[in-house]
């Protein structure tokens, strides 16, 4: 399992960035490997929603189904996310402040490649710093996104 988590700091209260981040029609204006959502079961998403996102990283493009486990308006989300291959994601979101902001944006991403072990060490191969590096890019997005709505 690879862990990446980023935090940032942006100027808006945590219910602006809340209601960003918890729109799928919002995903491709701040998250930099987002293609597209597909099947989102509700508007707005609640704990037990799920949705279907395609994702493209290093020259490949996959889907992700995901599954909203926890959400607490406006400071705690947890997604579960089954992949190809067997593999498997979790992405928390924590968000504090207070309601006129600045807002703290914890984002912490849990990836289970396939193949055990050996699927690991491959993943930490093939991905590397990317992870991380595109973690950072999605929340400068967003920071972006946020302050200027």
């Amino acid at each position: 399992m690879s862990t990446v988590q980023v935090t940032t700091e942006i100027e808006a209260p945590p219910q602006r960035v809340w209601d960003i981040v918890m729109d799928p029609d919002r995903l491709a204006d701040w998250v930099t490997i987002h293609r597209s959502v597909k099947n989102a079961s509700d508007r707005p998403l609640s704990k037990g929603s799920t949705l279907e996102q395609v994702l493209h990283m290093r020259g490949f493009s996959f889907t992700v189904k995901w599954t909203l486990t926890a959400a607490q308006e406006p400071n705690h989300a947890e997604w579960e996310g089954r992949g190809p291959a067997h593999s498997r994601a979790m992405i928390r979101y924590e968000l504090s402040g207070d309601a006129d902001g600045p807002t703290s944006f914890d984002y912490t991403n849990e990836f289970t490649p396939p193949g055990g072990k050996l699927g690991g060490v491959a993943s930490r191969v093939i991905v590397g710093a990317a992870s991380e590096r595109e973690a950072n890019k999605t929340l400068a997005q967003l920071k972006k996104l946020a302050e200027g709505d």
